[in-house]
């Protein structure tokens, strides 16, 4: 019997050694997950996990980009980001006290000194430079000079040589002043090559408007992840008291001799856990501040405040079809793609018409004299038409590249089309299940809550151990960080489906306040 009592006593120490050893671990886990951003963040699971928020985090995964991409894509960046966006030129300096910045705040700042928006301008610049120098081709381009010449010549050395003549001649002065004139009456490359350059224009303008959405897009999303982090600090404080309360149970608990000390440390593990998980939290927030003034053009050393919360609100997500068909009209770089196709084929005709004869005139009008006042009017005029005869390869080589050009932006345009579908699809896919994940993780934070509070009651009355305190405070922790995350990809899929309709720069206060 005592060989039996002594092997039951080390199988308890060795049943409440590997406890402590699991709680641990999984406060060491919750931890290092409280650092990650809210679009991104998975939680480890529990023992007393409920099988709707273990389905809720595996369906919370599938959400980590809602809709088109938050950060606007390019083949010139890696990883197809455009870094261009995340920038800005920051004007003023920094002023004392706490900016407070409102979300409406915050996208004027953006649409005024985003770096994208800022280099998108610039490109529709110098597309209209080069298209009002294509169109100067087919205007008349008039030129003026005036010149005077003082000469002397010998012509002897011209092999003219006449008896009792000094073949010095001079020096003698001619005064010249004389405008000149040059015309295409009809030049059909050159006409191909403005409409081109004119296609181009329109292109870049579409283009610029177009980067307005996704200033909104992206500087949206930075502030929506800054809400985040500060619904993040909010839960985890409270989930700090409430560990505290734990803690400071289950030391007086051991001080009146009622619960081991193991219960202690356990507790003391919880607390000093949400403490660390509350330093990462808050150092997230600072770090994502940060992003959100370099989209908006803040100094980086100016404090500024959130004004707003951008709370669920539902959405009535319109049908696939239908939306298609509006974002068809609306997306702006849809349509800077069809006027780039448009230019590719202008360029493939002046390929063609490049061995067509070119009609055009010459002329100039001046005075011609030794002096201004010993001088008279001269003027000369020419028509010309002028052909290539013999340069083949060099117009098969033109077609061949602008028929490849044509091909590319066809190509380009069909799979543009293509991907306005899908982006619409896909912000409204998002929008539902990420409604129906904020409703499913608003039920778990209850029952966290609830269960949380029922085992602290219980280990309190002495009816229980601290274990299950610590697995309860888990579970809550675990609700809080899915539900905040569900929030967060809520209003990003909002925000999404505006920018795949087009309309994210002109009535993005709609989708984020719900229809």
């Amino acid at each position: 019997m005592d060989i039996m009592a002594k092997i039951k006593r080390r199988a308890s120490w060795n049943a409440i050694a590997l406890g402590l050893i699991a709680v641990c671990v999984g406060a060491a886990a919750q931890t290092s997950g409280g650092t990650s951003s809210p679009g991104t963040r998975t939680a480890g699971g529990s023992s007393s996990s409920s099988s709707d928020l273990n389905t809720a985090i595996g369906a919370q995964t599938q959400l980590a980009m809602p809709g088109p991409a938050v950060n606007p894509s390019s083949s010139t960046s890696a990883g197809g980001i455009d870094p261009s966006y995340k920038g800005s030129i920051v004007s003023g300096k920094a002023t004392d006290g706490v900016l407070p910045l409102s979300l409406d705040d915050a996208m004027q700042r953006g649409l005024r000194t985003n770096l994208g928006l800022v280099l998108q301008s610039s490109n529709e610049r110098s597309a209209n430079g080069q298209r009002l120098v294509q169109l100067q081709q087919l205007l008349p381009t008039v030129t003026a000079s005036a010149s005077i010449e003082v000469e002397q010549v010998d012509l002897a050395a011209f092999g003219l040589k006449f008896p009792g003549i000094n073949p010095i001649v001079g020096p003698f002065q001619v005064e010249d002043f004389r405008a000149y004139l040059t015309q295409n009456l009809i030049n059909l490359q050159a006409f191909q090559q403005y409409l081109a350059a004119k296609h181009n224009f329109n292109a870049a303008k579409l283009t610029a408007q177009d980067a307005r959405d996704l200033v909104v897009l992206t500087v949206g999303n930075a502030y929506l992840l800054c809400v985040a982090d500060q619904a993040r600090i909010a839960a985890v404080q409270a989930e700090l008291d409430s560990s505290k309360l734990s803690f400071d149970q289950a030391t007086d608990a051991h001080q009146a001799g009622t619960s081991p000390r193991l219960d202690v440390l356990r507790a003391q593990v919880d607390y000093q856990s949400e403490q660390q998980s509350l330093i990462a939290a808050v150092n997230q927030l600072a770090k994502d501040k940060l992003a959100l003034a370099r989209t908006i053009g803040l100094p980086l050393d100016q404090k500024f405040s959130l004004t707003d919360t951008t709370p669920f609100q539902a959405l009535d997500t319109p049908d696939p079809q239908t939306a298609f068909a509006q974002a068809l009209k609306q997306r702006k770089d849809l349509a800077a793609a069809i006027e780039t196709t448009k230019g590719a084929e202008a360029t493939q005709k002046a390929a063609v018409d490049e061995q067509l004869p070119v009609l055009s005139v010459n002329g100039n009008f001046g005075d011609l004299g030794t002096t201004v006042a010993h001088s008279h009017g001269t003027y000369a005029a020419t028509g010309e038409i002028s052909a290539p005869v013999l340069q083949i390869t060099k117009t098969h080589g033109d077609k061949e590249v602008a028929s490849a050009q044509l091909d590319q932006a066809r190509a380009k345009l069909s799979d543009q089309v293509q991907q306005v579908n899908a982006d619409v699809r896909d912000a409204i896919l998002d929008i539902m299940t990420a409604a129906k994940l904020v409703e499913a993780t608003r039920s778990n934070v209850e029952l966290a809550r609830e269960a949380l509070s029922e085992a602290q009651q219980r280990f309190k009355a002495g009816v229980d151990e601290s274990l299950p305190v610590s697995q309860a405070l888990a579970t809550d922790r675990q609700a809080e960080d899915q539900y905040i995350a569900a929030l967060y990809q809520h209003n990003v899929a909002k925000l999404s489906l505006a920018r795949a309709l087009g309309v994210a720069s002109t009535n993005y206060k709609d989708y984020l306040g719900g229809k």
